[in-house]
């Protein structure tokens, strides 16, 4: 199962919206065929492995991080295949929490006659998708994670505006990393308006991957560099502005305005974030600025925090907070975290809502 899990990071970004999945075939104690999916809209994990094996498949044992597929997406499902094989026994990690699947392709197995045995290295198996896990829990919106790099007083920028650069390169190209694990970034206008940030992943990934933007007055740039670039990257605004020159003109850039509701002046995220579901988005990373991270955070509406701290302290009354938003009356209004286990050797932070 071990190899199964390394097999199966090797997708690490290119998956998307798909969990990353490993698959290990052993007859009389050797391996006689494996794989892992290594792209969205390629062959499965199962599928390579049984074809590297061939007739050797039968009466072996197939090893998989993740429940096969019972159902028809943009490639065949797995289960049958794994089924008609001649396998033996089948050894899965956990369930898969998709709706569309979940015991459906351990079901199958049984019927065919497959042994099964469920459940070796889960908590491994959980957390290599753990966003692809809590989307689909979720259903209704993707999963978010919060990226913030701060001071030691948790600053981002002056009083006038000044944040670069608050961490050094090897951050900055570690948080640029992590947004390859990820459908799309999204920040608000304020960040555009004052850095024109790019916000491509690196290196970069042969997927979709969207750059979207809060802008509820659509007040995005034609000559900033995210329009620029939107024909060779998808760009996305999420606007409740109407006004239909604003919107052909960014279109004709290649840009796709989309309309949600608005409360006081702000975007809902709420209907925001279903519709970048509806829209097939499963995780977008959040990189701000100030008021976008407050908003997420004091509407709960996160699953992971990543924080880059720096060895600096800004000080100043003006200076700005990570976590913009309305002042908390309580301390009893914090929002509680519990603290992760960055991988490898990661120069983060990483930290959890408690729910």
């Amino acid at each position: 199962m071990r190899r199964s899990l390394a097999l199966a990071a090797r997708g690490s970004g290119e998956t998307n919206p798909n969990p990353m999945v490993g698959c290990v075939i052993v007859k009389a104690g050797r391996v006689v065929g494996e794989g892992w999916h290594a792209r969205a809209g390629g062959p499965h994990a199962e599928v390579l492995a049984l074809e590297r094996a061939g007739s050797k498949a039968r009466a072996a044992t197939l090893y998989v991080n993740l429940e096969p597929c019972a159902h028809q997406g943009l490639t065949p499902a797995c289960a049958p295949r794994v089924a008609a094989s001649g396998v033996r026994r089948v050894v899965a990690a956990m369930r898969d929490p998709n709706p569309l699947v979940s015991g459906r392709g351990f079901r199958l197995l049984e019927r065919a006659g497959i042994r099964l045995t469920r459940g070796v290295l889960e908590a491994e198996a959980l957390q290599l998708n753990a966003r692809f896990a809590t989307a689909a829990k979720l259903a209704s919106r993707p999963f978010v994670l919060l990226k913030v790099a701060t001071t030691l007083d948790g600053r981002i920028a002056t009083a006038r505006g000044d944040s670069k650069w608050i961490t050094g390169r090897a951050e900055r190209r570690e948080a640029r990393g992590l947004r390859r694990l990820h459908d799309a970034v999204l920040v608000g206008i304020g960040t555009v308006l004052a850095d024109d940030p790019l916000l491509l992943p690196e290196p970069r990934t042969r997927r979709r991957f969207v750059r979207v933007v809060l802008d509820a007055h659509l007040r995005l740039p034609g000559a900033s560099r995210l329009a620029s670039s939107a024909r060779r990257s998808a760009v996305w605004v999420l606007t409740a502005s109407h006004s239909a020159a604003r919107s052909r003109a960014l279109a004709a850039q290649g840009v796709r305005v989309i309309r949600v509701p608005a409360r006081n002046g702000r975007l809902a995220l709420g209907p925001a974030l279903r519709r970048l579901r509806r829209l097939g988005l499963w995780s977008v990373m959040v990189e701000g600025g100030s008021e976008v991270l407050g908003s997420f955070l004091h509407a709960r509406l996160f699953d992971e925090l990543v924080l880059f701290r720096a060895p600096l302290l800004l000080g100043g009354r003006g200076s700005r907070p990570a976590f913009g938003g309305p002042d908390p009356r309580r301390i009893a209004e914090a929002v509680r975290l519990r603290r992760g286990e960055p991988p490898g050797v990661a120069s983060y932070e990483l930290w959890y809502p408690e729910r």
